[in-house]
């Protein structure tokens, strides 16, 4: 059976050490460990991960290799990335919330999983990610918080 691939973004990563989403950013990368899911980690996140604390990067290093897929962006990502920035699915300050979105969809991720209850995790976001997704031809995604998969 096919495993699912489950696209995390920084906020998941950071989870892991903040008390209130400890719980289940650690149950999600234990699940992966564990190889129930694959983690789709982009260079978009590493590069994020750069400006975080060396403890919050230290959290993807310790997991193994074959538990992960690396995602790369690509024109095909940044160009979705502008068509969600110019339906105003967000703002231009959350170009890269939009970028890890493009990432995920371009990828053909099953699912998102973040904390960004604002710019990701969010109804109205999801719904005009996904028209914006139909518009150019991609299949729609599925985004949840780490809670929402782990307790599944």
């Amino acid at each position: 059976m096919r495993k699912l691939r489950v696209y995390i973004d920084t906020s998941v990563v950071g989870g892991c050490l903040e008390d209130i989403f400890a719980e289940a950013s650690r149950k999600l990368l234990e699940m992966a460990e564990q190889g129930e899911i694959v983690l789709l980690v982009s260079d978009l996140l590493a590069d994020e991960l750069l400006e975080a604390p060396p403890a919050v990067a230290e959290v993807l290093q310790m997991l193994p290799g074959d538990c992960v897929e690396q995602i790369i962006r690509s024109d095909e990502a940044y160009r979705l990335q502008e068509c969600y920035l110019n339906a105003g699915v967000v703002g231009q300050s959350s170009k890269d919330d939009a970028l890890h979105v493009a990432l995920a969809t371009v990828a053909a991720a099953d699912i998102i999983v973040s904390w960004n209850f604002k710019h990701i995790v969010h109804l109205d976001k999801i719904r005009k990610f996904n028209a914006v997704n139909a518009l150019e031809g991609y299949s729609m995604i599925e985004i949840r918080s780490p809670q929402e998969i782990v307790t599944w």
